[in-house]
């Protein structure tokens, strides 16, 4: 019998389109190696659609993904139905996070897959929440002894101190290089910061390195063991790899990057120390900025493409990652599941106990 994979994209978050695209690329290569794969769609309203339509890209363009049922999550299934009435259960094995941004990649998902029962192959609830947040990210990272660059919080009420430009505005909460901007002096700053403010409700301001390389590195875990990927070089047209570089064929990639072997091996090393003392799961890519030193920019717990591109050479050769994926998550699943107890205390409570006294 065939693996049930349930594939979940989408959400409510400014990287939905995005999201889309990785969701129909894995859904295929799973579908392609042999598992029965179902496409779960939430769109920007949160709403949950199901069906193997979503596995092509035109059924969002032209809106078409409406034909298909609603999708709810449920006692170790995916529930298929229309109008409320239950059609259908996909009795699923695993299900799989391509959702990025949002709470799809910010925690909401894995929850519910936890209170449904699902094995989830993707990071926890913690790692989710945090990592969405840069603010959040800086400290863990400290806490763990990684070096990032120094930054100053902002929230629109908070105002700002002096800083020392050039600086570099991200939202706090949105990926895709969305909303990044550099500032030069303070009339940029604050354009910069209007700009932030409209996706999110705060804003970091880093310090700009100065001729940077941007520099990934991906893990996963499979068979209990860690995974890393060798280096890549992200090369931007621009002072920064923006939007355009990423999703416009505007920068490239240099696979395996041109750095000295001592720089590749600590940025791989430190890949592995933080994804192995956070207990991470799924593929997970972390974003370097290389200059005098290396600084680790952010963790992405749902990367574009799943980053396939840093452990297969074609999408056929990506379907042994996944698979080894989705089985350590159904294998954690099952050793949570044996950790489960019952105390007893309620053997020794009085009945009434819990009732209100009447006056």
């Amino acid at each position: 019998m065939s693996e049930k994979v349930a594939v979940v994209f989408g959400g409510v978050s400014n990287e939905n389109e995005i999201s889309v695209i990785t969701g129909a690329m894995a859904a295929n290569v799973l579908s392609s190696g042999g598992c029965d794969v179902l496409p779960v769609y939430i769109t920007q309203n949160g709403e949950f659609y199901a069906g193997k339509e979503l596995l092509k890209l035109n059924t969002f363009t032209q809106n078409s993904y409406k034909k298909c049922m609603s999708a709810y999550f449920y006692d170790g299934a995916v529930l298929l139905g229309r109008r409320g009435k239950t059609k259908r259960r996909f009795e699923a094995d695993c299900v799989l996070n391509c959702c990025h941004g949002g709470w799809g990649e910010g925690g909401g998902l894995s929850g519910l897959c936890a209170a449904a029962r699902l094995p989830l192959a993707g990071a926890d609830n913690f790692c989710s929440a945090v990592f969405m947040d840069k603010y959040l990210s800086k400290i863990v990272l400290k806490g763990l002894g990684v070096k990032t660059v120094p930054f100053t919080y902002v929230r629109p009420e908070g105002g700002m101190k002096r800083v020392k430009y050039p600086v570099i505005v991200k939202p706090t909460s949105l990926g895709s290089s969305i909303g990044v901007a550099v500032a030069e002096n303070e009339d940029e700053l604050k354009e910069a910061l209007d700009c932030a403010f409209v996706y999110d409700s705060s804003a970091i301001v880093e310090k700009f390195i100065g001729r940077r390389r941007e520099i990934n590195c991906a893990a996963y875990m499979a068979d209990d063991k860690i995974y890393v990927s060798e280096c890549e070089e992200a090369v931007a047209t621009g002072e920064i790899f923006s939007f355009e570089d990423k999703y416009e064929g505007g920068g490239k990639s240099v696979f395996p990057a041109d750095i000295p072997t001592e720089i590749s091996e600590h940025i791989r090393e430190t890949t592995r120390s933080v994804y192995e003392k956070l207990n991470m799961r799924g593929i997970v890519r972390f974003d370097y900025i290389l200059s005098d030193e290396a600084y680790l920019s952010e963790v992405n717990t749902v990367p574009g493409s799943l980053s396939y591109y840093l452990f297969a050479k074609s999408f056929k050769d990506f379907y042994p990652v996944l698979e080894g994926v989705l089985a350590q998550a159904r294998l954690d699943f099952v050793r949570s599941q044996k950790m489960l107890l019952k105390t007893g205390i309620l053997q020794n409570i009085p009945l009434n106990s819990c009732k209100s006294a009447r006056k």
